[in-house]
């Protein structure tokens, strides 16, 4: 008479695979390549991030793309250059406007070690940035691609033109020379004359009524913690709507024209 199988262990009782870093069969020390590759198993093992990395990086994107579509990566990588360079200038930055502010801009700029360089690649990639984001929406507004269903993408995109453009003019002030003072007091100006809140935006920019040494401060912290922590912010919610709705098809091809290629945008 033939027998019945056992039934099966149940999970609790059968036996847990080897976690990654343990020995395998006896055998030597892992290659410096394997050993990388645990690495990146026991961290992934804790925090389960490559289907989120790979959900992001590994998305099918229309035919027909061109180098047009890389002006938002461009944007944003000179966003973390102005981020990193940034924090360079502030560890000798000071918002001091009895003299500090300028004598600390004219140490980076004649005696800290590449402070020059450094300085210069802020300078100019604060234009550049502004550049690129212009360049960037008029490839969206041009190309149609803030239709249906990308309309809170291209909100969210012109609510990061805007804080670009803001960081600009808060970050004209810091140096604190005669062109930044008389310039910043013409913009001001000009915020106090719009209507019904234009008075109160110049206050607080201004923080009071007269432009005095907090005033600095205040250009300083909207500077370096408040518009940047927006853009930040923003620009997670741009690559995520991004990346989950998917970039539009060039305006002269049809959308079901040809399949989808499988390479990942630029």
């Amino acid at each position: 008479m033939p027998r019945l199988p056992a039934p099966p262990l149940p999970k609790i009782l059968q036996p847990k695979p080897k976690r990654p870093g343990e020995e395998r069969n006896g055998a030597g020390p892992v290659s410096p390549v394997e050993a990388g590759i645990t690495v990146v198993d026991w961290i992934d093992e804790r925090t389960s991030l490559s289907p989120a990395l790979r959900w992001l990086l590994f998305r099918k994107v229309p035919r027909g793309i061109n180098w047009f579509y890389t002006l938002g990566s461009a944007t944003m990588f000179a966003f973390l250059s102005q981020a990193v360079t940034g924090v360079f200038l502030a560890m000798y930055y000071r918002p001091d406007a009895s003299g500090g502010a300028y004598e600390s801009v004219r140490y980076i700029t004649d005696d800290a070690f590449l402070g020059q360089f450094v300085r210069a690649m802020h300078k100019w990639g604060a234009s550049v940035m502004i550049i690129l984001i212009f360049l960037h929406m008029a490839r969206v507004f041009f190309f149609g691609a803030y239709k249906y269903p990308r309309e809170l993408t291209w909100i969210i995109g012109v609510t990061l033109l805007i804080l670009t453009l803001a960081m600009g003019f808060t970050g004209y002030l810091l140096p604190f020379d005669q062109r930044s003072y008389w310039a910043t007091i013409v913009g001001v100006n000009i915020n106090a004359g719009g209507p019904l809140i234009g008075p109160y935006l110049a206050d607080f920019l201004r923080a009071g009524p007269e432009f005095g040494a907090t005033t600095l401060s205040r250009f300083y912290a909207i500077h370096m913690l408040l518009i940047p922590g927006a853009i930040v912010a923003l620009i997670g919610a741009h690559l995520y709507l991004v990346t989950k709705l998917g970039i539009s098809a060039p305006p002269w091809l049809k959308v079901n024209a040809e399949p989808e290629s499988d390479q990942s945008e630029v």
